[in-house]
């Protein structure tokens, strides 16, 4: 997205570029409005520069709060998951503990008959 904008940006430089020169080259006027021109164009093309500028901007901050969004959701799955497999594990153990506590008892009871 950022790559479109750089080269819209760049193509409406080298259009007012071209333009101003051409616009200088096939008007002639006398110094001081020619100059005023080139001043204004030059004027002109720095608002618009401005004005991507800022919107490459928000993009950039609107694809970072998504990014980061997204990140803290993964990681919140993550922890929940990870969570829900330690209770898992946990029970599971227990249910092996209890199972050779039995046999273990029933093993002691057959020693003393």
């Amino acid at each position: 997205m950022s790559n479109k904008v750089g080269g819209t940006v760049l193509a409406v430089l080298a259009g007012v570029a071209v333009g101003a020169s051409l616009g200088i080259l096939f008007a002639p006027e006398e110094g001081k409005k020619t100059r005023k021109k080139i001043k204004k164009t030059f004027d002109d093309s720095k608002e618009d520069l401005e004005d991507k500028i800022d919107e490459l901007k928000k993009q950039v901050r609107t694809v970072v709060n998504k990014k980061k969004h997204d990140i803290e959701e993964s990681l919140d799955h993550f922890v929940h998951s990870s969570g829900k497999k330690r209770d898992e594990v946990i029970a599971s153990l227990e249910e092996k503990l209890a199972a050779l506590k039995s046999q273990a008892n029933e093993v002691t009871e057959d020693k003393h008959k």
